[in-house]
C-alpha cells in the first residue's frame, strides 16, 4: 500500500519531466538554420547549377522519408523506391492522361496515392521483421516495376512518359528547365514544410513510442503499445513523403520512366542515410548532398568506376563512423565543448 502511494505521489513529477523533455526536443536550435542558409546561399553562388541543386533537394526529401522509418522506427527497407516511383507516376499520369497540370495539387494527389499504397502494402509487410522484411520490400518494388512494364500502354513501359507539361507555379512562375531556378526554390519550399512536419512527428510522444519500438519491440508489446498500428502509421506517412519526392522529380524533369523503381534508387537512398547518419533528421541532408556531389563529379571523371569511390567512402563510414558523418561531428563537438555538470 505504501509503495503504491509513493508511485501515485511521484506520478505528477514524472509527467512534468516528460513534458519538459518533449518541449526541449521541439525547441528549435540556432544551428538548425545552417542547412537552410547553405541551401539559400547555393542559389546565389551556383546560379547555373540549379537543375542539379533541385535533384539534390529531391534526394534529401527522399532520404528524409526513409529516415522516418529506418532511423526512428527501425523498419529496414530495400524497396522504398516503390513509393518514390508511385508518386512520380501519379504526377505524370495526372497531367498526361487526365490533363491536371497544377503542380501543388499534383503533389497532394501523389502523396495520397503513395500513402494508400504504403498502408495497403504495410498492412502485410510489417508483420515481418529483419531479413524477411528486407527481401519482401525489395520484391514488392520489382513486381511494381514489372507491372508497370506489363501495362506499357498506361505507363509508357521503359520508354516512360516524355514531354509532360505543368501549369506555372501559383499561376505566375513558369518552369525553367534550362536553369532550374523556379524548380529549386519550389523544391526547397516543399522540403522545408515537410521537414518540419517530420520533425514534429519524431519529437512527439508518437515519435518517442517509435523509438521504443525500434529499441525493444517485445517490451513495447508488454506495456500494451499498439506496435503494428504505430508502425503502419509511420510507414504510411513515410510513403506519402517519398511520393511527394517522386512527384517533384517528375515535375522537375517533365518526364518519367520505370527507372524510378530501380533497385539503385532504393540502395542509393539507404547509402545516403548511412553516410549522413540515420535517426538524426539532418543526416538526410548531409548524406544526400555528399552522395549526389560525389556521384556527379566522380561519374564525370570515371563513368565506369565512380561507384568504387562511393563504396570505399561507405566502408570507411561504417568502420570509423558507425553513427554516420553527423554522428562523428556530434562526438567531436562533445570533446571540444565541455559538458555541463548536473
Amino acid at each position: 500500500m505504501a509503495a503504491s502511494d509513493a508511485i501515485m505521489a511521484a506520478a505528477p513529477d514524472m509527467r512534468s519531466r516528460a513534458v519538459a523533455f518533449l518541449a526541449r526536443r521541439h525547441r528549435l536550435r540556432a544551428w538548425e538554420a545552417l542547412p537552410w542558409l547553405i541551401a539559400i546561399a547555393a542559389f546565389f553562388i551556383f546560379p547555373d547549377r540549379m537543375v542539379f541543386g533541385s535533384q539534390v533537394l529531391i534526394m534529401v526529401l527522399f532520404a528524409l522519408s526513409l529516415d522516418l522509418i529506418l532511423g526512428y522506427a527501425g523498419i529496414v527497407s530495400l524497396g522504398h523506391a516503390a513509393f518514390f516511383g508511385i508518386g512520380a507516376y501519379a504526377a505524370a499520369l495526372l497531367t498526361q492522361r487526365w490533363s491536371w497540370q497544377e503542380p501543388i495539387t499534383g503533389l497532394a494527389a501523389a502523396a495520397a496515392v503513395a500513402a494508400i499504397a504504403g498502408a495497403a502494402s504495410g498492412g502485410l509487410l510489417l508483420r515481418y521483421r529483419g531479413l524477411t522484411l528486407l527481401v519482401l520490400t525489395l520484391a514488392t518494388t520489382i513486381m511494381l516495376q514489372e507491372l508497370g512494364n506489363l501495362f506499357r500502354d498506361l505507363t509508357g513501359g521503359y520508354d516512360g512518359l516524355p514531354d509532360l507539361t505543368f501549369s506555372p507555379l501559383l499561376g505566375l512562375f513558369d518552369y525553367d528547365l534550362l536553369y532550374g531556378h523556379v524548380n529549386y526554390l519550389y523544391t526547397l519550399a516543399v522540403l522545408l514544410v515537410l521537414f518540419f512536419v517530420v520533425r514534429q512527428i519524431v519529437n512527439s510522444p508518437f515519435g518517442q513510442a517509435l523509438a521504443g519500438i525500434r529499441e525493444n519491440v517485445a517490451r513495447m508489446h508488454a506495456v500494451g503499445s499498439p506496435v503494428h498500428l504505430r508502425l503502419l502509421t509511420v510507414y504510411t506517412i513515410s510513403a506519402a513523403v517519398a511520393g511527394v519526392a517522386g512527384a517533384l522529380f517528375t515535375q522537375a524533369n517533365q518526364h518519367v520512366t520505370l527507372g524510378v523503381f530501380d533497385f539503385d534508387n532504393s540502395a542509393g537512398v539507404m547509402v545516403m542515410l548511412i553516410l549522413g547518419g540515420a535517426g538524426r533528421l539532418y543526416g538526410a541532408f548531409v548524406g544526400a548532398v555528399i552522395y549526389m556531389v560525389l556521384q556527379d563529379n566522380l561519374s564525370k571523371a570515371s563513368p565506369q568506376y565512380w561507384q568504387f569511390a562511393v563504396g570505399l567512402m561507405l566502408v570507411l563510414t561504417v568502420l570509423f563512423a558507425r553513427r554516420g558523418l553527423l554522428g562523428l561531428i556530434e562526438d567531436g563537438a562533445r570533446l571540444l565543448v565541455p559538458q555541463r555538470k548536473s
